[in-house]
């Protein structure tokens, strides 16, 4: 693959890359994060705004989840954060990327970071992962897989309703900054029950999904890292283990590169009978 941006990966297109046209299949992506390969997903959509330093949490948080293994899917100001850091300049990209996730990469031929549209795409991410689910092997609803979704620096009404809708759909969201809910306490005491209860309790109970707003990012990483944990535990996948997966990409030809010429033909071809 070139070092050119590359963007566009509509879940049509990423059942292509996997497979091409007669065996198109999230089958590979499956298998890659039931082996471990892949921790999991993680969709870092939403604006910027003028709450915080622009891009900071975007870039901070998916720069985690690349050493992570964690593959990320990207929509609207979020991706655009990654375009200038580097993230969707395919093998340019990988300099970041843990052992597991950049052989995926090296391997599909693809970038760390998945551009998936714009703001108003997110619904894309959902049906991925419907997909994924009815491929098989990641258990039986979109609650169970191994994902979360985050809008660090969300800004608007309308990244709060797609956030709903996702949770609706079984995910765990993740919002940047205070939760407005809260900011209500003194007016409607009934919203911090709303606040503590029905969008972290109730709604997983019913939906499968929880929204949570979260102003660190550090914190943001950790409490990713360990639902996608949990997730794979509750679907008895091994335990992420980034020392599985050992060195990758042309390895094996750079150390032979580096033999003297003699020892070099020795290692590609063997000693010629008869020669001690």
């Amino acid at each position: 693959m070139k070092s050119d941006l590359v963007a566009g990966f509509s879940h049509e297109y990423i059942n292509y890359m996997l497979g091409g046209t007669y065996r198109g299949s999230f089958r590979p992506l499956n298998d890659a994060i039931m082996a471990g390969r892949i921790r999991g997903v993680a969709a870092i959509i939403g604006c910027n705004n003028p709450r915080s330093n622009h891009d900071y949490l975007h870039i901070e948080v998916t720069r985690e989840m690349l050493k992570q293994d964690v593959l990320v899917v990207q929509t609207g100001c979020g991706a655009i954060a990654s375009a200038k850091v580097g993230y969707l300049l395919g093998e340019a990209g990988l300099d970041e990327v843990g052992p597991g996730l950049r052989e995926i990469c090296e391997t599909v031929g693809i970038p760390p970071v998945l551009h998936v549209g714009s703001c108003v795409d997110n619904a894309r991410i959902l049906t991925v992962l419907s997909q994924m689910v009815e491929e098989g092997g990641l258990g039986d609803d979109i609650d169970q897989v191994p994902a979360v979704g985050l809008a660090p620096e969300w800004m608007s009404e309308k990244a709060l309703s797609i956030a709903t809708y996702c949770v609706a759909s079984g995910a765990y969201v993740i919002m940047g900054g205070s939760n407005p809910v809260e900011g209500m306490v003194d007016r409607v005491p009934q919203s911090r029950y709303v606040a503590e209860e029905i969008l972290l309790k109730e709604w997983e109970n019913l939906y499968g999904g929880r929204l949570e707003f979260i102003d660190d990012p550090q914190e943001m990483i950790e409490k990713t890292l360990a639902h996608i944990d949990r997730k794979r535990a509750d679907l008895g996948l091994p335990a992420y283990d980034a020392t599985l997966w050992g060195k990758s990409g042309d390895w094996r030809m750079a150390e032979l590169e580096t033999l003297p010429l003699e020892a070099r033909e020795n290692a590609l071809y063997g000693v010629p009978v008869g020669d001690d």
